[in-house]
């Protein structure tokens, strides 16, 4: 941890919902790869599953990336955010190719190897977009991965654990900045409220939450407030 440079950091978080708000919605075909996804789950009907919809790439889609890093002594942040994935994503590969495109560049994201990385990775191939250099993971070996997972670090190498980022700025003290809302509520924001700001504030907050939790691993300091600059 010590070897790498903060500056060389980009914090990230994504937030997503399902293609189709409501299952009702969805088309013949599309309903039918849902329903036979949970086929063997028998408890719950697959209408019922529906709500988890929006962290199955197949089914949903980016609404929302926070993005953050240091430049200097302030850490700078801002949200790419549309109802538009496409133009999201092309606005994430522009900042990656431009600025975060070297071996010595790194992404950060809490659960971001079971979730945010792949999850993105997918997006781009069924939007058809080339994939950013720093998601082009195939054929590397583990430790050649330039992705830095903060639950996995809290891990300590228990495949057991499952941590929220929420959860472990609690328990390490480290503040997090309130909201009015949670992950739970993304979707229904989006396609009930149409509040496409609300979503942003929400996800910049988590990105502030997460430099924060990596800097404790790190032993980089505190994150003060007025050393974040909103872009």
């Amino acid at each position: 941890m010590s070897k790498i440079k903060i500056e060389n950091i980009l914090f990230l978080d994504i937030e997503t919902v399902p293609l189709t708000y409501k299952y009702n919605a969805l088309d013949r075909f599309t309903k039918e790869l849902w329903d036979r996804k949970w086929q063997f789950n028998k408890e719950v009907p697959a209408e019922n599953q529906y709500e988890k919809a929006g962290i199955y790439a197949e089914f949903a889609k980016v609404v929302c990336i926070g993005v953050g890093f240091y430049n200097g002594n302030k850490f700078r942040i801002k949200a790419l955010s549309s109802e538009n994935e496409v133009d999201i994503l092309k606005e994430l590969s522009d900042l990656l190719e431009q600025h975060f495109n070297t071996s010595a560049h790194l992404l950060c994201a809490h659960n971001g190897k079971e979730f945010d990385f792949p999850f993105l990775c997918r997006r781009f191939l069924i939007n058809n977009l080339p994939l950013p250099k720093a998601l082009q993971i195939q054929g590397m070996r583990p430790w050649e991965v330039r992705h830095i997972d903060t639950m996995d670090l809290w891990k300590f190498g228990d495949v057991k654990n499952y941590s929220s980022l929420n959860l472990l700025a609690h328990v390490l003290g480290i503040p997090s900045p309130k909201d009015e809302m949670d992950g739970s509520q993304v979707s229904k924001t989006f396609y009930e409220e149409k509040n496409l700001e609300k979503i942003s504030s929400y996800c910049k907050k988590d990105v502030i939450t997460l430099a924060r939790v990596y800097n404790r691993f790190a032993g980089a300091g505190n994150l003060h407030e007025d050393d974040i600059i909103f872009v």
